[in-house]
């Protein structure tokens, strides 16, 4: 993408020049009549629809940034892009957050994509404004452009070594033409990018000064909890109100349509009255589900398959071999379990709205709450907070409109807060799936057939069930459909049922459970065929050196390298340390996400004589492109880690006569500080474009691990969460 007079606009700021720079995102919506680039004075411009960033006079740059921050340390990473190519004293910089609307309608965070949509058009940016920069300074001093250096927030001309701070520049600056194809840093002279940087919002974080959602109820704001039917696609009947009303502080009992709100002076009086709140459930037509129903249900669905993709003859060659595996793996029902439960702040008044929420997807939430109120999409104020969590959860914003709701009937600022079992009930919950492989052996220990039927639920966040549109089955399953691996016959199918409960996006989707099925199973295959795990995996990636898959092109080379890499800092050649009393071995697991990142995870493990696992070590290679923040991108990783072994070994959601059974951390165990495993890092430095890395780490995690057991007792694990009775010695 080149920069031109519509990609950037200079304005007039208040009490002097303002340097403004507008930032087209990636697949953004800038596209415009291209206007002149506005002189000091001048009125405002028309904004984009996506990033600006500033350079006033007291040389603050601010980066007005479109992206939700969920710990996922994304506003840092853009900041510091931004900063490399302007030359910007780092302390300089300053983030707001955008407030969607007509002028920024591409704010969605999802697809570890925040760094990778804005890599060039940020690039571009701060280029235009430091060659601008360079440009006013060789002008008021009058010598050549190429005597002038820009350096740390100044120009400095080099042959009497006189400075300019960059805010002294900013109107001779703001008055001259955008250049159109700055000229971007060479990598090589990067000073920011790829070093260690703290969060932008840690010192606030850990004193406690940070806004989230919940901390962002004004002063005389209500608080309200919400009692909801506890089976999915319930309703109330009726209720009574007469012991809520009675709780000290309890403002109103009001019916909205997911359920019967109780509003109050505070949060603690909105939970008791709740608590005492009577209702009458029409528990609806899954009333009788419970989770082995929902297992039949994708049994029943698997028959109906469709291929995706296809080469050679499967059939054929799976009949044709001297040796053949079949087996069936299983991924459980999951859910996200962020931190900070959902909640929403809406205050309405007549033809009008303001909101405060943590959402991945403000866009998307404001266009509901403008549709509920009838009144126009600018008319609502979207304030994204900090997010305690997100994981795809946040994507669904359906805790939004029932603030609104709540508000307009009330008619006061109110905020919804669920409690954690209402974020458990009402979870769109990462869909259980069944997994049928098949494989062909030939007699030299050749894999020459596979197949990969992956049958799953459809995700309700999305949309409504369409088992008859194309676009249902187009580049699906993940991980089944962009298998990277070089086999001469090779064949994936997708099967999906109708939902029966509210599914989403759960971290990096379909990957962790078609990697926890396609890596185990060739583990499988690589001992059946009597060879080394990584042995067989490098050899199946070693020709031809890319492939492309569909839209996406997977370098065969990436992966391997960083397969080899993951060995090697594992000592795969050498066995793991022994553990007194206890089994022990080491498994590998890889990916290519999307034909972007690229990853392999090594674990170590030990089991005891009981079939309880520990995982020891974890040793993750990563190619994600040029480094941005090293701290985010480990961070990163080892989140996602724990995200993964979570899932592996202690996670699942179950069903009971509808219900959800599983309502706090006492029964959704996560991974906990003391069972933390030694997580490294390594990440190949690379000159190519960045890529996410935000959910990329999830997938190899529980495909290593089970591996590692295989190694450690001899026995497979095809089903998660792992269950220690079926590893006891």
């Amino acid at each position: 993408m080149s920069a031109s007079r519509r990609d950037f606009l200079k304005t007039a700021g208040l009490g002097g020049a303002l340097l403004l720079l507008r930032v087209p995102m990636q697949g953004g919506a800038d596209a415009g009549t291209p206007g002149p680039a506005l002189s000091p004075g001048s009125p405002a411009g028309r904004f984009g629809p996506n990033k600006w960033i500033t350079v006033a006079p007291d040389g603050r740059i601010t980066l007005i940034a479109p992206r939700s921050e969920m710990g996922q340390g994304a506003r840092t990473a853009l900041a510091m892009i931004l900063a490399e190519e302007l030359e910007a004293d780092w302390k300089s910089v300053v983030l707001e957050h955008a407030i969607p609307g007509l002028r920024f309608t591409g704010m969605r965070t999802s697809g570890s994509s925040s760094v990778s949509d804005a890599w060039r058009s940020l690039r571009v940016a701060g280029a235009a404004a430091r060659e601008m920069l360079r440009t006013a300074a060789a002008n008021v001093w009058a010598v050549p452009l190429e005597e002038c250096r820009a350096e740390n927030g100044t120009i400095r001309h080099l042959p009497t070594g006189r400075t300019r701070r960059y805010g002294d520049l900013v109107e001779a600056a703001a008055a001259l033409p955008v250049p159109e194809n700055p000229p971007l840093k060479d990598p090589n002279d990067f000073r920011l990018l790829g070093t260690r940087v703290p969060r932008v919002e840690g010192p606030d974080i850990v004193t406690g000064r940070a806004v989230y959602g919940l901390d962002a109820r004004p002063a005389g704001a209500l608080a309200a909890c919400v009692a909801r039917c506890p089976v999915p696609g319930g309703r109330a009947l009726s209720f009574d109100a007469a012991a809520a009303e009675a709780i000290r502080g309890v403002r109103h009992v009001v019916a909205i349509s997911t359920g019967v709100a109780v509003v109050a002076d505070n949060t603690w009086a909105a939970m008791k009255g709740r608590d005492a709140l009577i209702v009458t459930w029409d528990e609806g037509p899954n009333r009788s589900d419970t989770t082995e129903t929902y297992w039949k249900r994708l049994e029943e669905a698997s028959r109906a398959s469709r291929v995706t993709r296809s080469s050679g003859d499967v059939g054929a060659a799976l009949e044709g071999a001297p040796r053949r595996l079949d087996a069936e793996y299983r991924f459980s029902f999951q859910a996200h379990a962020p931190v900070e439960p959902m909640n929403c702040f809406a205050d309405v008044r007549p033809g009008r709205c303001e909101i405060r929420v943590g959402t991945q997807a403000p866009n998307e939430a404001q266009a509901a709450a403008a549709k509920l109120l009838g009144i126009p999409l600018e008319a609502v104020t979207v304030h994204v907070t900090l997010l305690g969590g997100g994981f795809g959860r946040r994507l669904d914003y359906d805790y939004v409109p029932e603030a609104v709701e709540l508000s307009r009937a009330i008619q006061a600022p109110v905020q919804i807060v669920w409690t954690r079992r209402d974020d458990f009930e009402n979870d769109r919950f990462q869909p259980a799936s069944i997994h049928g492989l098949s494989g062909g052996i030939d007699a030299g220990g050749q894999l020459v057939a596979w197949s990969h039927k992956m049958t799953s639920f459809h995700l309700t966040m999305f949309g409504p069930y369409a088992p008859e549109n194309p676009d249902t089955y187009e580049g699906n399953p993940w991980g089944a459909y962009d298998n990277p691996y070089e086999i001469p016959n090779l064949r994936a199918e997708y099967a999906q049922a109708r939902a029966p409960v509210p599914t989403g996006a759960w971290r990096a989707v379909d990957y962790p459970p078609s990697i926890f099925a396609r890596e185990s199973f060739l583990d499988e295959v690589a001992h059946a065929a009597g060879r080394d795990p990584v042995e067989l995996r490098l050899a199946l990636l070693r020709s031809p050196e890319t492939v492309r898959i569909g839209e996406r092109t997977l370098d065969r080379r990436r992966l391997s390298r960083v397969i080899a890499l993951a060995a090697e800092k594992s000592s795969w050649t050498q066995p793991p340390a022994p553990v007194p009393g206890r089994r022990v071995g080491r498994g590998i697991a890889a990916n290519v996400y999307h034909g972007r990142t690229h990853m392999a995870q090594t674990a170590e493990v030990s089991v005891g004589p009981g079939g309880d696992v520990r995982v020891h070590r974890m040793v993750c290679a990563s190619d994600s492109g040029q480094i941005v923040n090293l701290s985010g991108l480990e961070a990163q990783v080892e989140g996602a880690i724990l995200f993964g072994l979570s899932a592996a070994l202690k996670t699942e959601i179950t069903f009971r006569d509808g219900h959800v059974e599983q309502h706090n951390f006492r029964d959704y165990p996560v991974f906990q500080l003391p069972e933390t495993p030694e997580i490294e890092v390594h990440a190949i430095e690379s000159r190519e474009a960045p890529s996410g890395m935000g959910e990329q780490g999830v997938p190899p995690a529980a495909p290593a691990v089970a591996n590692a057991i295989f190694a450690a007792t001899g026995k497979r694990v095809r089903r998660l969460p792992i269950r220690p009775e079926e590893l006891r010695a």
